[in-house]
């Protein structure tokens, strides 16, 4: 009976230090050979180039100051027409009116008893839907839970852009402020 017990004992050693042997090897391990096409190596993914923004849309942007108050950001662009409207809520903060044209004029203005107006020629437009092209590719990075394409242009802008969706998905400015 001892001897029964003993080889029992020994045979699932044996199968445990298989097992144990079998869970140290890398899980990429495969054999090739030139009967496996399926094997050989691919060539590298092509650099992504950043998706234009499409002529017209309306965004809800979430951004970050670095004064650490949060701003509310309602876009809405219409680049045919040589426009942006952003509608600006910073937190606790007043409602401020931005509408900026093509020709590098931009009109802010506040509404109510001490409502203000103010012109500022930027001498720039709005940006165009193509306004990444020449853009450095940084490689990719999660940000808040979404895979992203990252491009930086003119030490001014860090785009991130979801790589399922190709929507934007944040961006930073040179001052800090994150979109």
């Amino acid at each position: 009976m001892t001897t029964h017990i003993d080889n029992g004992i020994k045979t699932a050693f044996q199968a445990f230090s298989i097992l144990i042997f079998l869970l140290q090897l890398p899980n990429h391990v495969a054999f090739h050979t030139n009967n496996e096409p399926w094997l050989t190596t691919t060539e590298p993914e092509p650099t992504p180039t950043p998706t234009p923004w499409p002529e017209q849309f309306h965004a809800l942007l979430y951004m970050n100051l670095t004064t650490t108050h949060l701003q509310l950001s309602d876009l809405w662009y219409d680049w045919p027409k040589g426009r942006n409207v952003n509608i600006f809520q910073k937190q606790l903060g007043i409602v401020l009116y931005d509408i900026e044209w093509n020709n590098g004029t931009s009109f802010y203005y506040t509404l109510g008893a001490n409502a203000q107006c103010q012109t500022v020629d930027f001498g720039v437009g709005i940006p165009r839907p193509d306004f990444l092209d020449g853009a450095h590719y940084l490689g990719r990075v999660v940000t808040d839970g979404f895979l992203c394409d990252v491009w930086e242009k003119v030490d001014f802008i860090w785009y991130y852009e979801d790589v399922v969706t190709k929507r934007p998905v944040r961006w930073d400015f040179y001052d800090g402020n994150k979109s």
